[in-house]
């Protein structure tokens, strides 16, 4: 699971109101090589929740992202190298992501995490 995917996703579990950003639980993580596409980088950076996005990254290992970041670093060649790596290269494999409300774990198997809610759940 991408750190792209990670940043889109949010616990749904019934009665929770802060659901989003889920925690990881990081037991194995790769890097997989993608071809840099510094337009798609640039258009999905407004998309991106930021901090969730560094703290993320962190929990994988990777503390190169700066803390905040606006859109006048989309400039920089050096910093879209990095947010490219954070955002497309770095894959959860085994682990899991938690709700920050619950503590609810939602496991994480060959890179897909499995979002379905417990019939008490919906």
């Amino acid at each position: 699971m991408r750190l792209l995917t990670h940043n889109m996703l949010s616990s749904n579990i019934k009665g929770v109101t802060n659901g989003f950003p889920l925690r990881l639980e990081v037991e194995k993580a790769v890097e997989k090589q993608v071809d840099m596409n510094a337009d798609f980088l640039k258009n999905m950076f407004h998309k991106i929740e930021w901090k969730a996005l560094v703290d993320a990254a962190k929990s994988m290992g990777y503390s190169d992202l700066p803390e905040e970041a606006d859109s006048s670093l989309l400039n920089s060649e050096d910093f879209l190298k990095k947010f490219h790596h954070a955002l497309l290269e770095l894959h959860l494999e085994e682990g899991a992501l938690i709700c920050p409300e619950t503590g609810r774990r939602f496991p994480v198997n060959k890179g897909i995490p499995n979002m379905l809610l417990h019939e008490d759940e919906v």
